[in-house]
């Protein structure tokens, strides 16, 4: 094959590498489902298996960051409620509040979780 040859077909073809991704979409948007849908089931599945007196801190160096926090102080007590993702409601590329659970701590310790726990604050 000679040089000329060579540019020709490198010429047809590298255009049609950008159709591949374009007819087959992002593979970072199928990722990012894929990830945010591992994500809040890895979050049900840590949160199920909770027990109250957990302290905040194993909770965030297991489950991370959350999606949302609170906090406050209720007499002598220091609460913070930290809000990761469990469920999904809206197809909108944003996490909200009722796409989480909450998890509430007292004093650095999970006294509750769950929209019942968050309504009594």
């Amino acid at each position: 094959m000679t040089m000329k040859h060579l540019l020709l077909v490198s010429a047809l073809i590298l255009p049609l590498s950008g159709c591949v991704v374009a007819v087959n979409g992002s593979k970072e948007a199928r990722f990012n489902e894929s990830d945010w849908r591992q994500t809040q089931k890895a979050n049900r599945s840590y949160i199920n298996q909770l027990t109250t007196g957990t302290s905040l801190v194993q909770v965030m160096q297991d489950l991370g960051s959350p999606d949302f926090t609170e906090a406050f102080q209720q007499g002598d007590t220091s609460v913070q409620v930290l809000f990761y993702r469990t469920h999904h409601r809206r197809s909108d590329g944003m996490t909200t509040k009722d796409e989480c659970t909450p998890l509430i701590f007292s004093n650095g310790r999970l006294s509750g979780w769950g929209d019942k726990a968050y309504a009594q604050l």
